[in-house]
């Protein structure tokens, strides 16, 4: 089991003639110094990230029929394998899609029990969301939700979101990292071509804080941040409540824990209420990742389940999502919820 209260991994690179010695003896001075200061770069330096994206395959999603993104033929997709040093085997794997110059993550798969940079979604659901927001939400409205699946939802549906930049927060790495991480944060914003503005990341900071308050404060700020009587859409996705408990670990406890599907659902069940009393947990509420996996994320404490992002998931025991009256239910498909801002 994997908690979420650590913040980032850590909470949490001359001349000719009689002068010709004097000019000599510059030169090895100079070079000399040259020497000591490439030995000074070379051991203070920065240090490259542990990992690189490394490109093996490209095409239109008619190359990717897993992703089911047949409705976008036009899409221009690139596989990378996350490759490590020393280690056989891919570490993670990511699709990604080019929007203009900037690429935009598609799909990211987690090959080892490390957390690296997010946690797998299907891009089926995705796809479905998208497909949905792109029919029926209003023309002119604006989208919100966590920066990735922001730009997941601009590139696929077209319409507007409040965030359009690779932010990559938090930062998610293995704990054997946290040392490299400034040096990892420059590799991904070169890879991914960041320029989020200060704005924008204040913004986002906003979006955290609208998600962590009570659902009738969370949706105030949230209108806030809108600006207008504009038609605005929130999507929601159950992984953010593990990214949000590392950002607002105070306000947010979150663990969870991957489990094979088995087909005793009744053992499954068992298993978490033992989870459940042995950490003194308050709830839970499941992610399915594929047809032999799921995933469990609990949360630690009545506070947490309070939140406005907890009121718009299904947790056991607690209230449905149908019955929040702060805002509509719009549409939902597996671990996506969308909901209208009044």
């Amino acid at each position: 089991m994997i908690p979420a209260n650590q913040t980032d991994r850590a909470t949490p690179v001359a001349r000719s003639g009689d002068k010709l010695l004097p000019s000599l003896g510059i030169l090895l001075v100079t070079g000399g110094l040259v020497l000591l200061g490439w030995f000074a770069y070379l051991w203070f330096g920065p240090v490259p990230a542990p990992y690189q994206y490394e490109l093996v395959k490209e095409g239109n999603p008619a190359a990717f029929p897993e992703l089911e993104l047949d409705a976008w033929p036009d899409l221009q997709l690139k596989q990378y394998d996350v490759q490590v040093e020393d280690v056989r085997k891919p570490v993670a794997q990511a699709i990604v899609a080019q929007q203009g110059n900037t690429p935009v993550l598609i799909s990211w798969q987690n090959n080892t029990r490390d957390i690296l940079h997010t946690l797998d979604r299907k891009v089926s659901e995705l796809s479905a969301v998208a497909t949905a927001i792109k029919a029926h939400a209003e023309q002119g409205a604006l989208i919100l939700g966590w920066w990735d699946t922001s730009r997941q939802m601009n590139l696929l549906s077209g319409h507007e979101t409040l965030f359009s930049s690779h932010m990559n927060e938090p930062l998610i790495i293995p704990m054997d990292w946290v040392e490299q991480s400034g040096d990892i944060r420059d590799y991904e914003e070169q890879f991914w071509k960041s320029s989020a503005s200060q704005q924008e990341r204040d913004q986002f900071k906003q979006f955290g804080a609208a998600l962590t308050s009570t659902p009738v404060e969370g949706i105030a700020k949230l209108r806030a941040l809108v600006g207008s009587e504009r038609e605005a859409y929130l999507i929601v996705h159950v992984t953010d409540l593990y990214r949000l408990g590392l950002i607002y670990p105070d306000k947010l406890g979150v663990a969870y824990q991957n489990l094979p599907l088995t087909g005793n659902m009744h053992g499954m069940i068992n298993q978490m209420k033992v989870q459940l009393a042995q950490n003194d947990f308050d709830t839970y509420t499941l992610q399915s990742i594929s047809d032999s996996e799921i995933r469990v994320f609990f949360l630690s404490d009545e506070q947490s389940s309070e939140t406005l992002l907890a009121k718009m998931l299904p947790f056991t025991e607690k209230d449905s999502p149908l019955e929040l009256e702060v805002a509509q239910l719009t549409y939902q498909n597996g671990s996506y919820w969308v909901y209208k801002i009044p």
